[in-house]
């Protein structure tokens, strides 16, 4: 066996700390060979001899990668190789151990990162807990280490993934719980010094990075994970309380840093801290975690104005996860306002004026339809949270620069329901009546292109102007306000152009529907040549041509829209009449 060659140069060793390197060489290719040939545990008893400890000191540390390997093989008892690897980082050199499993943890196989980081962990920390001045400084660099490659790992979503854990991030998740524990202790427990401050900063680097990576990607539950705890619930809540423990003030971390627009300096070298700052109020105020021990001092809307930088960073990105917790973190930090209360002057900040923004965009081009139902409901109540004068002047900023018929569509709707809303109760709001009203119906009661508008494309638009009319006129002659002339000559405005509108529609549209019946009678090969000349190419329905929809669509969409103009004319001729009734 390999340990028998080294017997006539062991006796010189045993007398002399003095190795060259070929006694380096030696060594080391002596217990290579022990562990390659499966004889681990007869150098095992070389390692423990008493008389050999000096030696395994100077040399031992060389023979971590392959003992490492050996354990991860898993087809042989690792016992032999685990008493080896615990015995040399107990006595080799601690920079020189270090160096070695880091540069092992940097070099993991990509296909075996979770089985390597679990077994280097343990080691990495019990040299670690070896060092003295030097510790902090290691510990940074080994949780770097660490989750630059648990950041490979994919993140499982749903419950079965997270059960199966096939590539390893609920294991490696709890490892590295379990790997810093005695160091967060330290800090804790230590008075300030230099060490106890240095391991604060690197345990709060390592906070923020998990906070980014891997707890943006996480779906949460907290109802779900309070009859089943799952270690990514777990680790979540474990890094906001380490995060407690070693920090003085979590209000200080999440809102007063980002107000001033300051940046932290332990955050240098990409660790994205408004990123980690936005899944930190996400795990606050949507999942309740270390919601305890944060103070209860803040006012909602004060709350919320802080939350909302991070709210616009979670929905201006198109990962699904994080559009969740952007649209949850929001409406959590809504319902916490009273209803009515956030005033104009919070319109002009800038996450104020980006947040719905992109809320609009979520709701007009995610390709995800729950993501976009959602985003609706969330902007609805982010409506329902502003006082009179910030709704008047929210509607009349959206109609001017959305662009877009449907969310034209929702602004009008609400016009009408705060108008219905000061109508039925007690409470009162200016901006919604009279002289504020008209203004307001002015710049949205409109036709944005005049006798061109598209109406098909702009139906939704168009039939929530003529429903408001309607309801406007309705209620103005039933009440006698003041406001009814103006009332009369918006109306009339509006139904006289929309009426020029209507007919040219309706006859382009009649004869493109009347044209394509009577290609039917044509036989096959000639309806084939002539689909191609005479279909029709400009016309754009809901930003698609219509030419290049199947024929049997293109007859559904013309019979659509004929029937939607002829629903257009009908609350015309209920308007106009309205009108007449009350001038005679």
């Amino acid at each position: 066996m390999a340990v028998n060659q080294l017997e006539d140069v062991v006796q010189r060793w045993r007398t002399t700390e003095d190795f060259k390197p070929e006694d380096h060489e030696l060594f080391l290719n002596a217990g290579r060979t022990c562990i390659a040939q499966g004889d681990i545990g007869q150098l095992l008893d070389f390692i423990k001899e008493e008389d050999n400890q000096h030696i395994v000191r100077s040399m031992g540390s060389g023979l971590l990668p392959a003992l490492v390997n050996e354990v991860l093989r898993k087809d042989r008892s690792p016992a032999h190789c685990q008493a080896i690897l615990n015995q040399l980082v107990q006595i080799c050199n601690v920079k020189e151990l270090l160096d070695i499993l880091l540069h092992q943890v940097e070099n993991t196989d990509p296909n075996a990162i979770s089985d390597s980081i679990i077994v280097l962990m343990p080691l990495i920390q019990s040299v670690l807990l070896r060092m003295s001045e030097s510790k902090a400084p290691g510990l940074a660099l080994a949780l770097e280490s660490l989750q630059k490659q648990i950041s490979k790992l994919p993140v499982p979503y749903s419950h079965k993934q997270k059960q199966e854990d096939v590539h390893g991030l609920c294991r490696c998740c709890t490892a590295v719980l379990t790997f810093v524990q005695p160091f967060v202790q330290e800090a804790k427990n230590q008075d300030t010094n230099s060490v106890s401050t240095k391991l604060r900063a690197a345990l709060l680097k390592f906070c923020m990075k998990s906070l980014s990576e891997p707890l943006l990607q996480v779906q949460l539950d907290r109802e779900a994970n309070m009859t089943e705890m799952s270690p990514l619930w777990n680790f979540a809540t474990e890094i906001m309380a380490i995060l407690a423990e070693i920090q003085e003030s979590l209000p200080k971390m999440l809102f007063y840093d980002p107000l001033r627009g300051k940046e932290d300096d332990i955050e240098e070298g990409g660790c994205h801290p408004n990123e980690s700052r936005a899944c930190m109020a996400y795990l606050l105020f949507v999942q309740l975690i270390a919601i305890e021990v944060f103070p209860a001092v803040f006012s909602p809307v004060f709350v919320l104005q802080c939350n909302m930088e991070y709210i616009n960073l979670l929905l201006s990105r198109k990962d699904e996860s994080w559009i969740l917790k952007g649209l949850d973190l929001y409406v959590k930090s809504l319902e916490r306002v009273t209803d009515y209360s956030l005033p104009a002057e919070l319109l002009e900040l800038r996450p104020f004026h980006e947040v719905p923004q992109n809320l609009i965009k979520i709701m007009i081009d995610c390709p995800i339809q729950h993501l976009r139902a959602r985003s609706l409901v969330v902007f609805q109540l982010f409506i329902e949270k502003l006082n009179g004068e910030a709704k008047h002047k929210f509607f009349r900023r959206l109609m001017k620069t959305s662009h877009h018929a449907g969310v034209e569509s929702i602004i009008i709707k609400n016009i009408r329901n705060q108008v219905e809303l000061c109508r039925k109760s007690a409470y009162k709001d200016g901006w919604f009546e009279g002289t504020w009203l008209i203004s307001l119906l002015r710049d949205t009661i409109t036709l944005p292109q005049g006798h061109e508008t598209d109406l098909l494309h702009g139906m939704d638009r168009v039939m929530e102007s003529l429903n408001l009319l309607r309801y406007l006129l309705i209620k103005e002659r039933d009440i006698s306000t003041g406001t009814w002339i103006d009332l009369c000559h918006i109306a009339e405005s509006y139904t006289k152009l929309l009426r020029v509108c209507l007919s040219m529609s309706k006859s382009y549209y009649g004869k493109e529907f009347k044209r394509l019946r009577e290609d039917k009678k044509i036989k096959a090969k000639e309806f084939k040549e002539a689909s191609g000349k005479r279909s029709v190419q400009s016309l754009i329905v809901k930003n698609e041509t219509l030419g290049s929809m199947p024929r049997e669509a293109q007859e559904k969409v013309l019979q659509c829209a004929l029937v939607t103009y002829d629903l257009m004319e009908s609350l015309v001729v209920r308007i106009e009449e309205i009108i007449e009734e009350s001038q005679k």
